[in-house]
């Protein structure tokens, strides 16, 4: 048996080493570096596959949130709901904005933003909420966008984790994760299931306004060459990373397949067993399994994961401290105490190996392990 890792990337390049050699030496010849053809193709192709009106491609999901808050005119001071329960990218780039990231906790099922405690949360200052999609499948967006009309705020979807992922709404309208807000971003950090060789990101809206205003901020502000018109950025994907995309894009679909099969034989080897919670899925949600995250009870996570280690397989803690208790964070004034939900999560949550190339035996293998810590 091959070696357990929490992701195999090169296992999946190896499937489509062919079309991946030849997509970037064809990018190399070409000497388009930056903006160069793959990046408009790959633009179109993923908009299509998503279905959304207008996708602008940039550096990383990082800028992509940060674009987002500005293409929204987000003046500092502004109030922005954030899970409390995420990546810190989220809130990282309303701090740098000089914006106000307010924490909510998040559901005990789903980890996703508790949408019962919006009312709450919100006052004059507040101009937008970023629910995060958070492991693989949809927040209540259904709530979260009548929410948001009701009280004239923005959405901007944190769609890094959940990419693929259907979303259905009561009149039986189907979306995809990133689509549904005003604007949706995203992350190719290799590891996440489209993902590039390095860095990139990209935005989504069905505002043709709005989708100029995000391209021209993404490239110095400026709509034609060294005429700026506003304060922009520069983050770009470049075009390498178009090109690996255009191929792994093409194979999302298996790849979302076979995270949904691994995902299906942890739950069926898990169910039922002492000691865990296995992933709750949300019937309005299909799940991607950008992880697959067990609970852990009676204080044990840690002990499990040295044990699995001792074992050679690994694992990881998504997420060990909130945000709000994160260092950085402590002076918007939360305490510990204030988002019991997400404190006990930070204390529970084990995330198992989880990618495209998982194998029969593998599964057997690490399920049969964490079985034999609860025996």
């Amino acid at each position: 048996m091959d070696n357990i890792q929490m992701v195999d990337l090169l296992g999946q390049y190896q499937q489509i080493e062919g079309k991946i050699n030849e997509a970037v030496i064809a990018a190399v010849k070409d000497t388009a570096y930056i903006n160069g053809p793959e990046v408009k193709s790959f633009a179109k192709e993923l908009a299509a596959y998503c279905k959304a009106g207008h996708v602008v491609p940039c550096a990383n999901g990082t800028d992509a949130l940060q674009i987002a808050m500005m293409a929204l005119d987000l003046k500092p001071g502004d109030e922005v709901i954030v899970p409390a329960f995420t990546y810190v990218a989220t809130a990282e780039v309303i701090a740098l904005l000089g914006l106000k990231p307010v924490f909510i906790d998040v559901e005990p099922d789903t980890f996703n933003l508790a949408t019962d405690q919006l009312e709450q949360k919100l006052s004059s200052r507040t101009k937008a909420i970023v629910p995060v999609h958070l492991y693989g499948q949809c927040a209540d967006m259904e709530t979260i966008l009548k929410f948001a009309k009701l009280n004239k705020l923005y959405v901007i979807e944190d769609t890094a984790q959940a990419i693929a992922a259907d979303y259905t709404f009561k009149n039986g309208t189907v979306a995809k994760a990133g689509t549904m807000g005003d604007i949706g971003t995203t992350s190719f950090f290799p590891s996440k299931n489209l993902g590039c060789f390095g860095d990139g990101g990209a935005i989504f809206t069905n505002n043709g306004e709005l989708a100029e205003k995000l391209q021209m901020i993404a490239n110095h502000g400026q709509k034609v060459k060294y005429h700026h018109d506003i304060v922009g950025v520069n983050s770009r994907l470049d075009t390498l990373q178009a090109a690996v995309l255009r191929i792994k894009l093409r194979e999302l679909n298996n790849y979302t397949g076979n995270r949904q099969q691994a995902a299906q034989y942890y739950d069926n080897s898990f169910y039922g067993l002492e000691g865990i919670e296995i992933p709750y899925r949300n019937p309005n949600s299909t799940h991607v399994f950008h992880q697959y995250t067990l609970k852990v009870k009676y204080g044990r996570r840690d002990e499990l994961k040295e044990y699995l280690l001792r074992h050679k397989i690994p694992s990881m803690i998504y997420y060990p401290v909130p945000l709000n208790l994160q260092k950085a964070y402590l002076h918007w004034g939360s305490k510990a105490g204030d988002f019991p939900v997400s404190e006990k999560l930070s204390e529970e949550v084990l995330s198992l190996p989880m990618h495209t190339e998982l194998t029969g035996e593998q599964l057997e293998y690490i399920t049969n392990t964490v079985k034999s810590f609860f025996a």
